[in-house]
């Protein structure tokens, strides 16, 4: 029998949805480049949220995209509201930069680096 999903999983699913239609469709900064949500965290009260993101071929730091992001905050969680009427109260919204999956990839390099190339 599958387990089921907690309705804080879910409304994380919700808004990991919702918020990658609505960046890639109003936030209009051509220097973020492709922003990906990689998950949400809801906290078990619903007041807070951590959204974590990576951003391909940007032109601007990490840092300086979660703060823009967090700068914008406000817009995005009042768009997030409009979309999602049945909630009561919608979360705070924070952007943190997801390194994981960078790091998976320099890992992965060095891992091929220690080996010899086999031919097959």
């Amino acid at each position: 029998m599958p387990k089921e999903f907690s309705r804080t999983q879910r409304i994380a699913h919700l808004f990991q949805r919702e918020l990658a239609d609505i960046i890639s469709r109003e936030i209009q900064h051509q220097a973020l480049g492709l922003i990906t949500i990689s998950a949400v965290d809801v906290s078990p009260d619903l007041k807070n949220a951590k959204i974590y993101i990576t951003s391909l071929n940007s032109a601007l730091t990490h840092s300086e995209i979660s703060d823009y992001l967090n700068q914008q905050s406000s817009l995005l969680r009042h768009l997030l509201a409009q979309r999602l009427k049945d909630m009561r109260y919608m979360p705070r919204l924070q952007f943190i930069y997801d390194e994981s999956v960078e790091y998976g990839s320099r890992l992965s390099a060095l891992i091929d680096s220690l080996h010899p190339d086999t031919k097959k």
